[in-house]
């Protein structure tokens, strides 16, 4: 049985993309800083508390990962945080950091720890998110932009290092991706454009072709997909899952 692990898994698209490898026959490793929505993962799936950018906890939980499944098969680095809404005229450093911290080194961290345990076995397969914000600019949105774009260029590098072993690296790029975080999101940017919630809500599902908003179900399914002999020749690719943006800034 294939074995995944999943940061930042007890929550939003990671949960439900947990729940999605666990359907398709896989065994399924999650962690979160989040305690209370640790406690409420199902006994299907294997569960710990960790920060996804403190290399210490992360060089711990790899060395469980191990001796527990003696290996591993497929990292979802999926750890991410929204960061500070702001232009850049005024955007704080420490907000800055903290985002980069979490979305950008949590990544790196991942694959540092994922690579051995791969390498090893001479196969595995790494899905990073990243954002279509990873693609286009966003306005008032640069540490979270900065990061997705560092996700991507990061994971092309480690598809370039690693082939040569049989592991494949590729990026998914969620659009707007309904829940709570995106709710959190658009009233921030609401606030800072003056806007109503509803307006910028409006806004986001206009800007694509299929003018509506991605749900985590569809973000899973590439994630499966991805992770299955299906696309085996897939690599160093940047996926978009958001009905085809045509206009980023809408």
């Amino acid at each position: 049985m294939s074995r995944v692990l999943i940061t930042a898994g007890a929550n939003g698209i990671g949960l439900v993309t947990a729940h999605a490898f666990v359907a398709a026959g896989y065994r399924v490793w999650v962690t979160d800083v989040d305690a209370a929505a640790l406690a409420a993962v199902p006994a299907s799936m294997r569960a710990s508390r960790c920060d996804a950018a403190d290399e210490g906890a992360m060089a711990a939980l790899f060395a469980e990962i191990s001796a527990e499944w003696g290996g591993l098969d497929v990292l979802c680095a999926n750890a991410g945080i929204k960061g500070p809404t702001a232009g850049i005229a005024d955007m704080p450093l420490d907000e800055w950091h903290a985002c980069i911290r979490v979305n950008l080194d949590g990544a790196m961290l991942a694959a540092k720890y994922a690579a051995p345990l791969m390498t090893a076995a001479k196969s595995g397969c790494m899905i990073f998110t990243s954002s279509t914000s990873g693609l286009y600019g966003t306005p008032f949105r640069g540490p979270y932009v900065a990061a997705k774009w560092g996700v991507i260029g990061l994971m092309k590098t480690v598809a370039m290092e690693l082939g040569g072993f049989g592991i494949r690296a590729n990026a998914i790029c969620p659009g707007s991706v309904t829940g709570p975080r995106i709710d959190r999101v658009i009233e921030a940017e609401a606030a800072a454009k003056g806007m109503t919630a509803q307006a910028v809500r409006d806004g986001y599902a206009s800007g694509t072709a299929l003018k509506r908003l991605t749900d985590p179900e569809d973000v899973a399914a590439l994630c499966v997909f991805l992770a299955s002999d299906g696309a085996r020749m897939i690599s160093g690719q940047a996926l978009t899952v958001d009905g085809f943006t045509i206009n980023p800034d809408p």
